[in-house]
């Protein structure tokens, strides 16, 4: 199958493995043009709004948002969008939140995270600005209207990822890069949402030659995770890998999580959300994950943005949040 540009935002000109095709079709030599722009949301018709609120200092990368509803003074529960892009690309006002936005009308805030992306810092980083987002919310959410202690994350691709590893509700200090580092709030969540998230990136190739749908370049050097990670997925060392993996991390202290996957998708394979949701039901219980199956959806498919689909991941988080 031809990686031929796909007019829907994740799916990039060689898609967002940085993998597509290089000069005389050399694999993996390609990617994204440097100065592609994702889509962005519409966001002028929300009156109440905080944008690009600093939560570190380390990257002027590391800023959120927070939308609230038009009415009340809250403090109202809030669903954290993570934006995907490999690892490497993306806008946390990506044309997403167009969606995500329309849940404030049920009465709670929406936020989205910035985080560095592989280009400028690589794993863990942008594991740990998710993770310090989350704790400036514990420590600041009021000064918003914001109710610290109910608190959801979604994501996409690579947001799918990160969504899945904050909803692991990993403690202080137990995550690559905290070691023996302070902080006076926890970074848990309510609950997560991962849309068709990377989760073994070691296996992301073989699970793709064994569907024939699924593109396969992940192990290459330039691929979206060997850029994340630091090098080509086969070179590095399984442990290492692992760390970046939510199935490491499973334990009684994750929280509620609905896992959705288009069994049709060409960039991440549909059994990677497979491998996480039969593992989070062997280690934790069947009543710990949901898992949406999209029959006929590919990477970054628009049946995800559509109003029932909407209403599903509603009906899911309300229940936390």
């Amino acid at each position: 199958m031809s990686k031929e540009v796909i007019d829907d935002y994740g799916k990039l000109q060689g898609s967002l493995q940085f993998g597509g095709p290089g000069p005389e079709g050399e694999p993996g030599a390609g990617g994204p043009p440097a100065d592609f722009k994702a889509p962005m949301a519409g966001i002028s018709w929300v009156k109440r709004k905080y944008l690009d609120v600093p939560y570190d200092t380390e990257s002027k990368n590391q800023v959120l948002d927070i939308f609230l509803p038009e009415e009340g003074e809250g403090p109202f529960p809030v669903l954290f969008h993570i934006h995907g892009g490999g690892f490497g690309l993306g806008d946390k006002r990506d044309d997403h939140m167009d969606t995500y936005l329309k849940l404030l009308k049920k009465g709670i805030a929406i936020g989205s995270i910035e985080y560095r992306l592989s280009g400028e810092a690589k794993f863990p980083a942008a594991v740990l600005d998710c993770r310090m987002a989350i704790r400036f919310i514990k420590e600041h959410g009021k000064e918003y209207k914001l109710d610290t202690e109910h608190v959801g994350v979604i994501g996409g691709s690579a947001g799918g990822n990160l969504s899945a590893l904050l909803g692991m509700n990993i403690p202080n200090g137990e995550f690559p890069g905290e070691e023996g580092k302070t902080f006076t709030q926890d970074c848990y969540v309510k609950v997560a949402v991962d849309q068709f998230g990377p989760i073994d990136f070691a296996v992301m190739d073989e699970m793709a030659r064994e569907n024939g749908i699924s593109f396969v370049d992940h192990d290459q050097p330039s691929s979206a995770e060997s850029s994340y990670m630091g090098g080509p997925l086969q070179e590095l060392d399984p442990q290492y890998l692992a760390k970046a993996n939510p199935i490491t991390y499973i334990s009684d202290k994750m929280a509620p999580m609905l896992v959705q996957h288009g069994c049709v998708d060409r960039l991440v394979p549909y059994k990677q959300s497979v491998i996480l949701v039969d593992a989070i039901r062997e280690k934790v219980g069947e009543d710990r994950v949901e898992f949406t199956t999209l029959p006929t959806a590919d990477h970054e498919d628009k049946q995800y943005g559509t109003d029932e689909n909407l209403d599903l991941i509603w009906n899911f988080v309300k229940k936390y949040l």
